[in-house]
């Protein structure tokens, strides 16, 4: 499986097989993609024997793992751990394992870290997630270098003239993705912009409020934010929370995990939106944006949610599924 910084993607290895082919060395068409010749070599072989099939990502997970914990000892393990509620270290020594290996079965096992369990009845109790739609909502800009026409590094490769301009040319500036996610529903809601002004923020918090509404959440009740001068002082701010009848929150100074959820939308949002594939324009990827958010909220599957997308979630707030 390509890790998140791969210098090939299965777009990539593509480019390298068709420059390929086209009568170029391996050698010369890796140095221009920034990857070693065994690299080329390993992706040019897998194309002839496999086709384009062979371009795919594959799992990591090795085909036998002959020092894998034994059955009996993981049931001792998961024993320790729900009937005693002890951690990793503490159930190593009893079972003469490393703290590590306990900690990869209990993970294996699907069972919680134990801050997240109520020790009397052993129930998960999910942290930092309130009880009803609307009760909270996440708001957080995030920060997006523009493209030029044509498409950028991405599209043409690092050691490409459009790699050169984008690190030595004229910049083109910045969009700021404008977003807002209920926290009980995950229910997600993004825009693009050019700035992240009072006013711009206003009047964004206002459409999020009438397309949760649309979708059924009535109600925004509190909008935690970070501190930026613009959700402290900004009248234009606190007018935007006045109509909607909205308290304001903020998160814990030099603590970004207590708007985790918006931080973890973010990277979501680029992997699967902004950087999924490459963009010919900047139009183009902003223009992606809704259809991308309409998958999101309606039918990609979200972990905690038990692999339901959220629009499930305001039609069922309680959360249970059958």
């Amino acid at each position: 499986m390509a890790h998140r910084n791969a210098r090939l993607t299965v777009h990539g290895r593509m480019l390298l097989v068709e420059r390929v082919r086209s009568g170029r060395p391996v050698a010369h068409v890796a140095a221009e993609l920034g990857v070693s010749r065994a690299t080329g070599y390993k992706w040019w072989g897998r194309y002839r024997r496999e086709g384009p099939a062979g371009l795919a990502d594959r799992s990591s997970r090795p085909h036998r793992v002959p020092a894998r914990t034994s059955a009996p000892l993981e049931t001792l393990i998961v024993g320790l751990r729900r009937e005693r509620k002890l951690g990793p270290h503490r159930i190593g020594p009893l079972v003469g394992l490393a703290a590590s290996t306990v900690h990869a079965v209990l993970v294996r096992r699907g069972l919680s870290r134990l801050a997240w369990v109520d020790r009397p009845t052993g129930q998960v109790i999910r942290r930092y997630e309130r009880d009803r739609p609307g009760e909270l909502v996440h708001v957080d800009v995030k920060k997006l270098g523009r493209l030029r026409d044509g498409g950028g590094w991405r599209a043409h490769g690092r050691d490409s003239l459009e790699h050169r301009r984008a690190r030595y040319g004229s910049r083109v500036g910045f969009d700021y993705i404008h977003a807002a996610i209920d926290d009980h529903t995950r229910l997600a809601y993004a825009e693009v912009h050019l700035d992240e002004q009072a006013a711009t923020c206003a009047a964004f918090l206002r459409r999020a409020a009438a397309w949760f509404a649309a979708h059924g959440i009535a109600r925004v009740e509190r909008v935690m934010t970070d501190n930026a001068l613009v959700y402290r002082r900004s009248a234009a701010w606190r007018d935007a929370l006045a109509e909607l009848g909205a308290q304001a929150r903020f998160t814990r100074r030099y603590r970004p995990q207590t708007n985790g959820k918006a931080e973890r939308f973010n990277r979501t949002m680029l992997d699967e939106w902004a950087y999924q594939r490459p963009f010919a324009s900047n139009a183009e990827r902003a223009a992606q944006l809704p259809a991308w958010l309409h998958t999101y909220n309606h039918h990609r599957s979200h972990t905690a949610l038990g692999g339901h997308p959220p629009i499930t979630r305001v039609n069922n707030p309680a959360g249970t599924y059958s």
